[in-house]
């Protein structure tokens, strides 16, 4: 995947993150954090640490990686996880599903994928369960006119572009309901996003962090906001080293008070769920497409407890 152009959040000076943050907070109904204070010239005693969240409660929690337009193995993976019927009807009961984006690009099935979501969040409640679709970076990319990597397929099943165009706009049908998704969940106990959260992003909190695609496509906040290491880009947790992204990544689920991160983004050659950190981190990108490969996977959380669904069967994930 093409990456975003960099920017160094590191060097943000304070009123940069704070305007940030009240830009993203300007499209939530939550506040906009404070900034943090300057430092005292005698340091504080260090507060005691807070106790970890709950565990989960939840009987039925599962999530799905990216999709990437391409329908049959969409509905392949829903069904292997038990949520649709043979006719791609939800018949997950009161599950709850968390797909982390990048349902676009790569195949001919944008628009039908996202058609089946849509329906099947209103399915879900209806039967008392729930579906949360976030957005990825290729959802963020067609919104913001980068089509580098849709099909031309995709393209020939809308009719054309300029038909395609007007579906993403923000009167089209899925312009609509993409600009209505959030970037970040936070669902018993665990934080869903499509790359990753890093701690100076965390601090925005969930409403602050699903107010950054509005505000960047409002003009309120650079588009750098969205870059390399913002939650649709950042590939840090599978990619760097153990020590270091381990400790970043218990500063980030501190702040969202959260007890494992579950990302999409980085695809897994082996087709398996990858974990790190003692079971903080899972990697749910196996590849579920055709154009990765086809490795179908999801992971099931039962209060808590998390499981890799393969069609060969069920494996237990490490919990942290």
């Amino acid at each position: 995947m093409q990456r975003a152009p960099r920017v160094n959040i590191s060097t943000w000076s304070a009123i940069g993150w704070s305007g940030l943050a009240l830009a993203a907070c300007a499209t939530s109904e939550v506040s906009a954090p404070a900034v943090a204070p300057s430092v005292a010239a005698t340091p504080a005693a260090a507060p005691a640490a807070a106790p970890p969240p709950p565990a989960g409660s939840l009987e039925r929690l599962v999530a799905i990686g990216d999709l990437h337009a391409d329908l049959p193995q969409a509905l392949a993976v829903l069904r292997l996880a038990g949520l649709v019927d043979d006719a791609g009807r939800w018949s997950g009961g009161t599950a709850t599903l968390v797909q982390t984006g990048d349902t676009t690009d790569r195949g001919p099935d944008s628009k039908e994928v996202l058609e089946l979501l849509e329906r099947l969040t209103g399915e879900a409640a209806a039967a008392g369960g729930r579906v949360v679709v976030l957005l990825g970076n290729h959802e963020v990319m067609n919104l913001m006119g980068d089509w580098r990597y849709v099909s031309e397929g995709d393209l020939a099943d809308f009719g054309g572009e300029a038909q395609r165009r007007e579906a993403f706009a923000e009167g089209g049908a899925l312009g609509k309901y993409l600009r209505g998704l959030g970037i970040v969940a936070v669902v018993d106990g665990t934080a869903f996003v499509h790359g990753g959260i890093t701690p100076q992003y965390a601090a925005l909190g969930e409403a602050g962090l699903n107010g950054l695609v509005p505000a960047v496509l409002g003009g309120s906040a650079p588009p750098d906001a969205l870059g390399d290491d913002s939650p649709i880009w950042f590939r840090g947790y599978l990619q760097g080293e153990d020590p270091a992204i381990c400790a970043d990544l218990t500063k980030a689920l501190r702040s969202l008070k959260a007890r494992r991160m579950v990302v999409g983004h980085t695809t897994q050659r082996t087709g398996k769920v990858a974990t790190r950190c003692g079971g903080a981190l899972l990697g749910i990108d196996t590849g579920i497409s055709s154009h990765y490969g086809g490795h179908l996977a999801a992971v099931e959380l039962k209060k808590g407890d998390a499981w890799a669904i393969y069609p060969t069967g069920a494996e237990d994930l490490q919990d942290p």
